[in-house]
């Protein structure tokens, strides 16, 4: 039997044939799309309607952003320079674990790997992370902020090829490595972060700024990146401390969610959003211009 290595935290870490992985706090309402998920037995089946996962986008704010179904995805509007972070959901009396993609790069070591063998974050049962940037060690991370093709953190790396998208692979742990945990009450509430307050207060102190080296090896010829699209950089340096669990996860997704973001004007050109009413043409006014109008005397202005 396959044993998964994991990491526990404000933020928990996960370490997965070897790969480590991470998980923060936050939360989420439903709309996965579930996937057939093994059981003990090996046979398929799926989740009730009600156990959904999510994936949110939050804004600066921390307010999460519309979700627009259409041509079959959901899309977010992004705002360029713009910090967001990413709140993950588990409706499930189990712990989860997520792998986790921005632009096609693993938001734990930024690898490029399938979903089953990628480093993971983990959720506790009901619980909900928000994860805020891209982990660069086992206590600091970088922002998520929306930017162009060209500033983007995949095209730092020489690897631009998945960029506007945001893909969350949900696994459920096996049955009998861990513990039903009974719903919360009362039934339909959010889930309470489990960060302190001192932590959460901790989390948003910044440290100096460090780049992180990338290896050359393994990349592919990179796309031409263009700068009126959205891309997400890699931005301040803030304190996330993370650490290593074991887990037994099973081999079948629960469920995975994608999501497209782009600015306001892809989302219009790709008919997600409507067009703008355009704007009075005054050329055209002045032709319907008359020369009389009714009145006896001139109004007073």
């Amino acid at each position: 039997m396959r044993r998964t290595t994991l990491t526990l935290s404000s933020v928990l870490v996960l370490i997965l044939l070897g790969v480590m992985v991470f998980a923060q706090e936050g939360g989420s309402k439903g709309g996965g799309r579930r996937l057939p998920q093994a059981d003990g037995q090996g046979s398929a089946r799926r989740l009730p309607p009600e156990q959904n996962f999510n994936v949110e986008v939050l804004g600066g704010g921390g307010g999460a952003r519309e979700k627009y179904p259409a041509r079959g995805r959901i899309y977010v509007e992004a705002d360029e320079g713009e910090e967001y972070a990413l709140r993950l959901s588990n409706p499930l009396p189990v712990r989860v674990a997520v792998a986790l993609a921005v632009d096609g790069l693993n938001t734990i070591d930024a690898r490029r790997t399938s979903a089953r063998d990628a480093s993971k974050w983990v959720i506790p049962p009901y619980g909900s992370i928000t994860v805020s940037g891209w982990q660069m060690s086992s206590t600091r991370a970088r922002r998520f902020y929306f930017t162009n093709e060209r500033d983007s953190y995949a095209n730092r790396t020489g690897r631009p090829t998945d960029l506007g998208v945001i893909t969350a692979v949900f696994f459920r742990e096996r049955r009998g490595h861990s513990e039903l945990v009974p719903p919360p009450r009362p039934l339909g509430s959010r889930p309470r972060d489990n960060v302190s307050k001192d932590e959460s207060k901790r989390r948003g102190q910044n440290d100096a700024p460090a780049a992180r080296a990338e290896s050359g090896s393994g990349r592919v010829a990179a796309p031409t990146v263009n700068d009126d699209y959205a891309a997400t950089g890699i931005g301040r340096s803030v304190n996330n401390d993370v650490w290593s669990v074991q887990m037994d996860l099973e081999r079948t997704p629960a469920a995975e969610v994608t999501i497209r973001y782009e600015y306001r004007d892809a989302l219009t050109r790709l008919g997600v959003l409507p067009h703008p009413y355009p704007p009075p043409d005054p050329l055209r006014r002045r032709e319907r211009a008359r020369g009389f109008t009714d009145g006896a005397f001139c109004p007073e202005p």
